[in-house]
C-alpha cells in the first residue's frame, strides 16, 4: 500500500479539525440547556449567558418531579413509544411484503395510493372526525391506529424486500412454508438492519406525541408525558394551566430554569436509546438508499 504523501496528510488533519469543530460547535446549545437545567436559580435570574453554573442544583428537576403525574405521565409515554413501534413494524412489514412480491396483480395501484397519502391527507379536522366515529376518542387506541404506518418507511421497506434474493424465496417454497412463514422465518430476520432503523423513527415519533393527545385524550390522567410538561412550562410562566397536580407551596424556580429541565427530561431517554441501535441504523439506512 502506497503511504500517503505530506500534503494529503495535512488536508486530511485540517478535514478532521474541521469537522471535530463543528460537532463542538453543534454541542454548545445542547450542553447549555444541560448547565443552565442544573444551575441555580440565582445564576439564571443574574446573568444572560452561563458557562458553567457556580454551584449545581435539581431545584428544576424538583420542581417538575413534585407530582407524582409526571412519573405516571412518563410511564405512559414509555408504554405508548413500545406498543406503537411493535404496532408499526408489523404493520408496515405487512404491507411492504405483499407490495414487494413482483406476483401481485394490484401493486402498482397499491403504490400510487400510498404516494397520493404522501402528497394529499385529509388534515386535523377530517381525521379527528374518523377517530371520533370509531369510537377511540380518550382512547390510547387513537395514538397508535392513526399513524400504524408511514408511506415514506413504508416505500423504502417495500424496496428492501424487493432487493432480497428470490433464491430463498424458492428454496423456501419447496420446503413447503408459505406467504406468512417465509416472511416470519427467513425475511424478516434478515431485514433486521433496515427495521431496526425504522423501529427508531417510529419510537422517536411516539416519544414526541403531543398534538393527538391534546387532540383525542380528554382525561389530563392520560396525557402523555410530552403534554404535561408543556403544562409544566405553562405554568413556570404563570399562564392558565393544570396547577391542581403540583404542590401548591412549592416555590417554582425561574421560567428558563424550568425549559432546560423540561428539554433535557423530554430528549435524554429517546438519546440514550440510540447507541443501542447505532449499528444497525446506520447499516440500514444505507441499504434502505442504495436498494430504492
Amino acid at each position: 500500500m502506497v503511504g500517503k504523501s505530506w500534503s494529503s496528510r495535512i488536508f486530511d488533519g485540517l478535514n478532521d479539525l474541521f469537522l471535530v469543530l463543528i460537532a463542538l460547535i453543534s454541542l454548545i446549545p445542547f450542553l447549555y440547556i444541560v448547565l443552565v437545567s442544573f444551575a441555580q436559580p440565582v445564576d439564571v435570574l443574574g446573568r444572560d449567558f452561563i458557562f458553567m453554573p457556580t454551584t449545581f442544583s435539581l431545584e428544576g428537576y424538583r420542581y417538575i418531579f413534585s407530582s407524582h403525574i409526571i412519573v405516571h405521565s412518563l410511564l405512559v409515554t414509555v408504554g405508548i413509544t413500545a406498543a406503537g413501534t411493535l404496532i408499526n413494524l408489523i404493520f408496515t412489514s405487512l404491507l411492504a411484503y405483499p407490495l414487494s412480491r413482483r406476483d401481485f396483480d394490484g401493486r402498482k395501484i397499491c403504490m400510487k395510493l400510498i404516494v397520493f397519502t404522501m402528497l394529499f391527507h385529509g388534515g386535523i379536522l377530517p381525521t379527528f372526525l374518523v377517530v371520533k366515529s370509531l369510537g377511540l376518542l380518550n382512547n390510547y387506541w387513537s395514538l397508535l391506529l392513526p399513524s400504524a404506518i408511514s408511506a415514506f418507511n413504508l416505500i423504502v421497506v417495500v424496496s428492501f424486500f424487493r432487493e432480497l434474493p428470490a433464491e430463498l424465496e424458492e428454496a423456501a417454497k419447496m420446503d413447503g412454508c408459505n406467504d406468512l412463514v417465509l416472511l416470519i422465518r427467513i425475511v424478516l430476520p434478515i431485514s433486521g438492519p433496515v427495521l431496526a432503523a425504522f423501529a427508531l423513527f417510529y419510537a422517536v415519533n411516539h416519544w414526541n406525541t403531543f398534538l393527538h393527545a391534546i387532540l383525542y385524550i380528554n382525561d389530563s390522567h392520560m396525557w402523555p408525558i410530552q403534554v404535561w410538561l408543556r403544562q409544566i412550562v405553562i405554568l413556570a410562566q404563570g399562564e392558565i394551566g393544570d396547577s391542581a397536580q403540583f404542590e401548591q407551596n412549592y416555590i417554582a424556580p425561574p421560567p428558563t430554569m424550568i425549559k432546560m429541565a423540561v428539554i433535557v427530561i423530554s430528549t435524554v431517554p429517546i438519546l440514550l436509546v440510540y447507541p443501542f441501535v447505532q449499528k444497525h441504523f446506520t447499516k440500514g439506512v444505507l441499504l434502505g438508499a442504495m436498494k430504492g
